[in-house]
């Protein structure tokens, strides 16, 4: 039996295996299984703890619902970051992933990601074919990079959006060769947004941390807002500021809902 750590941050939930000491066979048909709401322990990433190394507290893998791996979760970050702080009592923690490190500072009961700069170029999306990141040729629609691939639709009324419908259209449109995450965004005003997302992999969400960073900065660069701003998701606010040089920072609360057990051996290969 394997231990593991229900987390969230804003609803948006993680099952957290801890592999440092031990390698646990978590394969993409394991993951997907423990991630079922229906006939597993539920979550929208199942999330692996590997040896950190070169400077690095942590390496965290970040699976899909769907097995596929993920390069950045804001959230799950978050999360992974206060689990090694109450293990070390530090109030800096550097976690790796395959898209490179995030730094994360402890603020009172928040946490802040440094999620990295924003990347604009149509390659790091990446598109289908060159064009400008900023006027996609499909809704209203700007594209940037968080580490993982990211189109932000801006519209007059999120509440009459079809997102269930659009989201998986979206998400596997032609543009996008490694498909993408898609949100949803209403400008309230200058410092405060309204986002959904259909997360890649995973569907409709609470809250996506990698996808509220790329709703700012792309709602900054149409000029819809200023560098910072609140970003409410249907699980809460998250504050986001890009700054002056390239990088994002993401600010939110982290909780556990539960602890358990689980027999990695009894799912399928």
């Amino acid at each position: 039996m394997v231990p593991f750590r229900k987390m969230h941050g804003l609803g948006n939930d993680f099952v957290v295996l801890d592999a440092r000491a031990h390698p646990l066979p978590v394969t993409p048909a394991r993951a997907a299984a423990i991630a079922d709401r229906r006939w597993g322990i539920g979550c929208d990433q199942v999330i692996v703890l590997e040896p950190g190394t070169d400077g690095a507290d942590v390496f965290m893998r970040i699976r899909n619902p769907d097995g596929s791996e993920a390069g950045a979760c804001g959230n799950a970050t978050r999360c992974i970051a206060s689990l090694i702080a109450g293990e070390t009592a530090a109030d800096h923690i550097t976690i790796r992933t395959i898209s490179g490190d995030l730094l994360a500072e402890r603020l009172g009961d928040l946490w802040r990601v440094d999620m990295g700069p924003a990347r604009l170029g149509w390659q790091d999306v990446p598109l289908a074919r060159a064009m400008d990141t900023l006027r996609l040729p499909f809704e209203d629609a700007a594209a940037c990079s968080m580490g993982n691939p990211h189109a932000t639709l801006f519209v007059p009324d999120l509440d009459a959006v079809p997102v269930a419908t659009l989201g998986p259209l979206l998400e596997h449109d032609p543009l996008f060769p490694d498909r993408a995450n898609i949100g949803f965004v209403q400008v309230i005003n200058p410092e405060h947004i309204r986002l959904t997302v259909w997360e890649r992999g995973a569907g409709l969400t609470l809250a996506c941390g990698s996808g509220a960073c790329a709703a700012l900065v792309n709602a900054a660069r149409r000029g819809l807002t200023g560098r910072a701003a609140t970003v409410t998701l249907p699980g809460g606010d998250l504050h986001i500021e890009w700054r002056t040089d390239g990088h994002v920072l993401m600010t939110g609360p982290v909780a556990t809902a539960f602890t358990g057990t689980i027999d990695l051996d009894a799912l399928p290969l």
